[in-house]
């Protein structure tokens, strides 16, 4: 399988409250968040202004509420095939490429996410690090308890991993660099490589 280039359309099924947070993922990675007002998400998504105000009390609500909603869907799609059976670096490989399909697959995701966390909706650092993906930490622990992985402080290892997961979707994007499933694990093992517990 080749993970398409074209951006597929990332509208859910379901009711006005999830329409208003896939226009606004569209707007924001289109023109920003300050490029982006009320006004126009309720012309783009077909829903009435004051509904959109009856779900959120101003933009920023919503944009925090976005946050909160997308990160969910993030840490839903990290799961997927992830069994506590399987050895640490069979969920750490399965949890870097999830992620970058995810990634992938929903590129105004990762947009948003990528602008939210360089903004002033973000606060502070310690607040970002432990929302950004909950999934994210705690899986670096196991591996550090089980002495799978080296005992690197989580402000390290967590933007390597993230790092390394959102250029590689972005390049691949892009177009510049068109990633087969061959090529995503190898650059899944180059990580696991740099971060395992030397033997």
């Amino acid at each position: 399988m080749v993970y398409l280039r074209a951006r597929m359309s990332i509208r859910l099924t379901g009711g006005k409250k999830e329409l208003v947070f896939c226009t606004t993922l569209e707007l924001i990675n289109q023109l920003g968040f300050h490029g982006t007002s009320m006004s126009m998400i309720a012309k783009n998504s077909g829903v009435a202004i004051g509904t959109i105000y009856h779900y959120f009390e101003s933009k920023d609500a919503l944009i925090q509420e976005l946050f909160i909603h997308t990160r969910h869907r993030l840490a839903e799609a990290i799961k997927v095939n992830d069994e506590e059976a399987k050895s640490y670096k069979e969920r750490f490989l399965n949890h870097w490429v999830n992620h970058f399909r995810f990634y992938v697959e929903h590129p105004a995701c990762l947009c948003f996410l990528e602008q939210y966390i360089n903004s002033p909706y973000a606060g502070d650092e310690e607040k970002i690090r432990n929302e950004f993906n909950p999934r994210v930490k705690p899986l670096i622990q196991q591996g550090i308890e089980a002495g799978a992985i080296r005992n690197i402080n989580h402000e390290i290892l967590i933007p390597i991993l993230h790092g390394s997961i959102a250029s590689a979707a972005k390049l691949h994007l892009s177009g510049r660099n068109i990633y087969q499933d061959s090529s995503v694990m190898k650059i899944a093992e180059v990580v696991w490589d740099g971060i395992k517990k030397q033997e």
